[in-house]
């Protein structure tokens, strides 16, 4: 059974195709530039057949659509004969509310739902339902499913996610934490209890998503407890743009500043213009940091004789340390650790961030084996715990559409 995952940005449509018998890949691909020139890479994974890598015209995403679904069944470039094959299409949607705790099967009152979080995440949500409209016209009559980033923290106590606030803010607007990344944290928290011993009762486990946005969970017999990022994800660690947690009345200093649209002044430094780049001055790419700041960005040694540009050096060391102070209250809040976990793009692959962090948890008897770290995942799990250390120290990859593909199967069954 083939399900197409769609993951929609505002200009950009990420999908994979998988043939869930094997739970494989028959094809993935990037529609880039949506709305402005237009690109299609589409690779087929399957059969062997040439990478597609072109500009195309793709004015909205419904054109983005079906450009995929022609290159998924063109002699040239396809993986599958007929649109038949397709059983179902799952969806990433970023922002579920209070509504929804589980993946759900699209329909009407659905749609009605994700519509009215849209001022939850204004930039994401309508992309997301521009992806689910273009599915629905495309390939009509093959069920379509939401599967939500904030769904796998639903789990988190009321202690933990109510803002301390006005009561009202909660009961009448469904303003509370609510997280983000959470099919990447519910898919590695389940593979380190796998490496574990495989049973969730009694596990302790902090996930580390760090990418160009980043957040942390606390994993506490297999769900969610306390998690980073919040009613938005611009709280929490910061990341390659965005501020993360700073003092609310920031918003108000940077709003004065802000000429005719102070709100949006303030909001556009704090997502667009912070984290490592406003630090820096120079990137948000940590790779970029890291040679900056006389790093091998391969093993995370620093090179002798390199050039170090300070401020590089101090946006690396601000990220490590904020992610320590949630390490170590998580650690805390769930009186011991298991296990320690670094996924995505920075995770995956810098040996620096990985150590610098170790570094700092030293002291309470966290320990990595430098050698196994130095160096990037390569997709493969990679367990570098030191001697003696308290607690495991995995890097997980991590697989954000196998979560959905598995959910949307599990959805419609026999549909």
């Amino acid at each position: 059974m083939n399900i197409l995952v769609i993951n929609a940005g505002s200009s950009s449509l990420k999908y994979q195709l998988f043939d869930m018998r094997t739970e494989s890949i028959l094809a993935k691909g990037i529609c880039d530039r949506i709305g402005i020139d237009g690109n299609l890479k589409h690779t087929p994974v399957s059969n062997g057949k040439p990478v597609f890598n072109s500009s195309i015209p793709l004015p909205t995403h419904a054109e983005a659509i079906k450009a995929v679904i022609e290159k998924l069944t063109c002699a040239d470039f396809g993986v599958i004969n007929s649109l038949t094959e397709i059983k179902a299409v799952g969806h990433r949607v970023v922002h579920g509310g209070r509504k929804f705790s589980e993946s759900v099967l699209i329909d009407g009152d659905v749609l009605d739902v994700i519509k009215s979080s849209t001022w939850f995440a204004p930039l994401h949500i309508p992309a997301n339902l521009m992806g689910i409209d273009a599915c629905r016209e495309a390939i009509p009559g093959v069920p379509q499913v939401a599967v939500f980033d904030t769904a796998f923290h639903r789990t988190i106590p009321d202690y933990a996610h109510i803002y301390p606030i006005p009561y009202k803010y909660y009961q009448q607007y469904d303003i509370l934490r609510y997280g983000f990344h959470g099919t990447s944290h519910r898919y590695v928290s389940a593979k380190a209890i796998e490496y574990l011993g495989g049973k969730a009762a009694g596990t302790k486990i902090v996930t580390c998503h760090l990418g160009n946005g980043s957040s942390l969970a606390a994993i506490k017999d297999g769900k969610s407890i306390e998690t980073t990022m919040g009613i938005t994800p611009l709280e929490g660690l910061p990341m390659g743009t965005r501020s993360g947690s700073v003092d609310p009345a920031l918003v108000y200093i940077l709003a004065n500043l802000g000429g005719d649209k102070p709100t949006d002044y303030a909001l556009d430094i704090l997502n667009k213009e912070s984290g490592v780049l406003g630090i820096s001055g120079i990137s948000n790419d940590f790779r970029d940091l890291e040679t900056a700041a006389g790093i091998d960005t391969n093993n995370g040694e620093m090179l002798e004789g390199a050039p170090v540009n300070e401020r590089a050096k101090l946006a690396l060391d601000v990220f490590c340390y904020h992610a320590v102070k949630f390490i170590g209250s998580y650690i805390a809040v769930m009186g011991g650790l298991d296990a320690l976990v670094f996924t995505a793009g920075i995770g995956e692959n810098s040996p620096y961030t990985r150590a610098g962090i170790c570094r700092l948890l030293n002291g309470i008897g966290i320990r990595i084996d430098m050698s196994k770290n130095g160096c990037r995942c390569g997709g493969k799990f990679m367990n570098i715990t030191g001697e003696g250390s308290i607690a495991k120290v995995f890097v997980i990859p991590t697989d954000e559409e196998l979560v959905i593909a598995r959910d949307t199967i599990a959805i419609i069954g026999d549909f």
